[in-house]
């Protein structure tokens, strides 16, 4: 039998691999590149697009949105592009579609709050998520975190250094409740080892490990959690937008195989 189950509904995990919903549909007559930029970046991933000849491939539709996915050529590499909408199970959803189209390999880049004193729009590297948001339960049996890919995290660190930024790796807190981060429970992440806190990371990453997919993450510091008693929403990185698309291009196209550790 597949299927653990648990008193706790959250910690029911099932092994198997099949699902009464499936995504034949999206895998029918579309074979996207191996390599994807899927990101938190505002407009930036369709202004981009727009001003460097990509290609519109298809659209994600849901009930919200509609998501467009681009293919550009960059440095003689075709590179899949598609912006991540906010939140563990939408962003998770929309990547399901783009590795059942032929996606293998993912660097993502988004906004993070920080736990412990940073200034705002510095990169930072997450190299392990704490799973406090329920959709990588659905992907790996409970545990506290995951370790994200360590062939793609050093390949974004080499990546970051050719470019003269330093890299700082970080412990991450992916939750769902952003407007539960109360300062017990901020004290208590920090106290664990968390610098920052997001809502993406451990699901994306699970995701990609069910799937056998490489996935690698790139934050830039926003809010700052850091003082209980002073909340500072500073501008939430708005200015590490563009640079962070800049460097996701450049850690992407030269990602290789030769580049993953299982």
């Amino acid at each position: 039998m597949s299927l653990h189950k648990n008193d706790i509904p959250i910690l029911e995990y099932d092994t198997s691999s099949a699902a009464l919903y499936g995504l034949k549909k999206e895998q029918q007559g579309l074979k996207l590149p191996q390599k994807a930029i899927y990101g938190l970046l505002g407009s930036c991933i369709d202004e981009y697009a727009a001003a460097n000849g990509g290609t519109e491939v298809t659209v994600i539709q849901t009930i919200t949105r509609n998501y467009p996915v681009y293919t550009v050529k960059y440095k003689g590499e075709e590179v899949c592009l598609c912006q991540a909408p906010m939140g563990a199970p939408a962003a998770v959803q929309n990547m399901e579609i783009l590795l059942a189209c032929g996606v293998k390999h993912i660097i993502s880049a988004g906004s993070c709050g920080v736990l412990t004193p940073m200034p705002e729009n510095e990169f930072i590297v997450p190299v392990r998520a704490l799973r406090d948001e329920g959709t990588s339960y659905k992907y790996l049996p409970p545990s506290r975190y995951i370790d994200l890919d360590a062939g793609m995290t050093e390949h974004i660190c080499n990546t970051l250094g050719s470019r003269g930024i330093a890299c700082r790796k970080c412990t991450t807190w992916t939750t769902d409740g952003l407007f539960r981060e109360t300062p017990e429970m901020v004290e208590h992440r920090r106290s664990e080892g968390c610098d920052t806190v997001d809502m993406e990371c451990a699901s994306m990453a699970a995701c990609a490990r069910f799937r056998e997919a490489s996935f690698g993450m790139l934050f830039f510091t926003a809010d700052s959690l850091a003082d209980l008693n002073n909340y500072e929403r500073r501008d939430f990185g708005v200015a590490s937008l563009e640079p962070a698309l800049g460097l996701c291009l450049d850690i992407i196209s030269s990602f290789t195989t030769g580049n993953e550790v299982k």
